[in-house]
């Protein structure tokens, strides 16, 4: 690329993507507006397809990051005779950050690229052009179940993520840490407050939003056949994952400063 051209491709590329966050903030507004009119039965069978077919994944993801994280604090709380203290570190951090995340995570991984490969392939198909023709708005059929699910089932997923993980990290400091197993559930109970709770649900809920109207928006938007839906999808990941790490730190900064 030549270097003059390179303001106007950076221009370009910074109004492009200003223009997909606009067309992904009118979907979103577009979906929650008929959020009451969703299907039921659609909207258990993505619950289905988001929350319980991504509990496996979760769980075990979650137990290993709680295990992980309770060996590197354990050996250094106790070199510092702090040891009591890593129960309640591990509870804050699992349900403030690594339940959350964890949890966000997994499903964007797993569920946005699904989301958009299957509506990309409607989209290519004409599929969608169909739904159209017939009267059926693309919105309510599609997008909306995939919003009200992964807005449901993925706090319901974060509490499971975070017991295990915070259990899981349990074992490691007791076994691996000599931690005493009494301390650690009194300073969990102590320093951990409900609104760290509260908190880390409500970011999850916001995740499931954010995992559902971007991945849809990839898929509804998809061009060029079979390759188009690689792209689409490859893209929905991406921009989930950039998506939630950048509000993730918003929301930790507003719930949690």
């Amino acid at each position: 690329m030549p270097y003059k051209r390179f303001p106007e491709f950076v221009g370009n590329r910074l109004i492009g993507l200003l223009e997909e966050c606009g067309e992904i903030t009118f979907l979103a507004l577009a979906a929650l507006k008929r959020v009451k009119t969703a299907s039921v039965r659609l909207t258990i069978d993505q619950m289905v397809k988001i929350g319980v077919d991504s509990l496996p994944l979760a769980l075990i993801t979650s137990t290993f990051i709680g295990m992980v994280f309770a060996m590197q604090i354990a050996s250094e709380f106790v070199r510092f005779g702090a040891g009591k203290f890593v129960g309640g570190v591990m509870a804050i951090a699992m349900t403030r950050e690594l339940g959350p995340a964890v949890t966000g995570i997994v499903v964007a991984a797993r569920v946005a690229a699904s989301i958009a490969a299957e509506l990309g392939t409607m989209k290519v198909t004409e599929q969608i052009d169909a739904l159209q023709a017939l009267g059926v708005s693309p919105v309510k059929y599609l997008v909306v179940p995939r919003l009200v699910a992964t807005i449901i089932m993925l706090p319901l997923l974060t509490i499971l993520t975070i017991v295990v993980g915070f259990y899981g990290g349990f074992w490691v400091a007791v076994i691996v840490g000599k931690i005493n197993g009494v301390q650690y559930f009194e300073t969990a109970q102590s320093l951990t407050k409900m609104w760290d709770i509260y908190g880390g649900l409500i970011k999850t809920a916001i995740f499931g939003a954010i995992i559902a109207v971007v991945a849809c928006h990839k898929g509804l938007t998809t061009k060029g056949g079979a390759k188009g839906v690689g792209e689409a999808t490859t893209s929905a990941v991406v921009a989930t994952l950039i998506s939630l790490f950048i509000v993730n730190y918003f929301l930790s900064m507003a719930f949690f400063k």
